[in-house]
């Protein structure tokens, strides 16, 4: 074994100069606002956004909520025949705020 070499290799590539971006604005304050709670069918996504609502409401009072639930947690919602009412949905909120229970 003596006299061999190893190359060692790290697992960091080099990093993308454009700094990640969210597709909407976002919503600097939560005071008034509409929040959309999205959650999928998996058993903890529930009582998750249900803990976060309550403690929203407490901090923010005037916030109000909304809900949309995925039943088909492994298929994405806009191959589904609810595309619309989501669309709806979407356009009725200032932001989402999603959970999936895995």
């Amino acid at each position: 074994m003596a006299g061999n070499t190893y190359e060692v290799l790290g697992p960091w590539a080099e990093a993308d100069p454009i700094p990640s971006r969210g597709i909407n604005t976002r919503v600097t304050a939560l005071a008034g606002k509409k929040i959309g709670l999205y959650r999928n069918g998996k058993r903890a996504a529930e009582p998750t956004l249900k803990v976060v609502e309550d403690r929203l409401k407490k901090r923010y009072p005037t916030t109000t909520f909304t809900s949309f639930f995925n039943m088909r947690a492994n298929e994405a919602i806009i191959e589904q025949d609810v595309k619309g009412q989501f669309e709806d949905w979407l356009k009725e909120v200032d932001a989402v705020i999603a959970a999936y229970g895995d």
